[in-house]
């Protein structure tokens, strides 16, 4: 399921009935309340005030061969790059959305992390890109860790053997860069796509990621490369 974000206006807002009928209601993440399905149009509006597209999964593999047909090794590239563009626009939208919605006057930077990334991700569970687990203790070493259950890519592209999901990398490396003003990568450690129950990234500074690359190339495991991380090895 792919969104694309169209600017908020009294039209749009009017669109979804529900949202028009209750501006208040938090609850509004089930199927039939996020979504406003306009059989008249063939739109799809969700809460956010952005316009939804259905796509199956035949969709997701004709991207991804597609790409892969014509650029080789180079698509994970691009799809991640798809994503870091896309993180960098839905964090602008985030900031505005996130102090209407709540009616909050301070912005997202004065509100407690945890909060607002929940606030974050919650749409993109409501839109099938699936659920999350991010792990910040490791935030004062400056990398953390995000785990995604039934990845979209993933779930779709099965046990192929290597990481697949490169746009979700993107999509971190994107908004959190914005959300912090610095620049941040991003890396997909574990795949579901390689036999694993779950998928599992790591965001942190271009030199966190290379070694992680690094490690994950001379076939280090998520575990070992989140070791050797919290034991400072690659500062050395």
């Amino acid at each position: 399921m792919v969104s694309t974000t169209t600017k908020p206006d009294k039209k749009l807002i009017n669109e979804h009935f529900l949202k028009s009928k209750f501006p208040k209601k938090r609850q509004h993440y089930k199927l039939d309340n996020f979504f406003c399905f306009q059989g008249d149009t063939g739109k799809i509006i969700d809460w956010n005030q952005s316009r939804d597209i259905l796509v199956t999964e035949d969709f997701i593999i004709g991207l991804i061969e597609g790409l892969e047909q014509e650029i080789g090794s180079a698509s994970s590239v691009v799809m991640y790059n798809i994503g870091a563009e896309w993180g960098k626009r839905d964090a602008k939208f985030f900031s505005q959305w996130f102090k209407e919605e709540f009616g909050y006057e301070k912005g997202i930077n004065q509100h407690i992390l945890p909060y607002v990334l929940e606030a974050w991700w919650w749409p993109f569970t409501a839109q099938g890109w699936g659920n999350w687990d991010i792990d910040l203790s490791d935030q004062k070493n400056g990398f953390l860790f995000i785990n995604i259950f039934d990845s979209a890519v993933a779930r779709t592209l099965g046990d192929v053997g290597k990481p697949v999901c490169h746009i979700y990398a993107g999509l971190f490396a994107g908004f959190f860069s914005s959300l912090i003003k610095k620049e941040l990568d991003c890396i997909e450690i574990q795949c579901y796509a390689m036999g694993e129950t779950y998928c599992k990234f790591l965001l942190g500074k271009k030199e966190t990621i290379n070694a992680a690359t690094f490690w994950q190339n001379e076939g280090a495991t998520a575990k070992d490369i989140q070791t050797q991380l919290q034991n400072g090895e690659y500062l050395k």
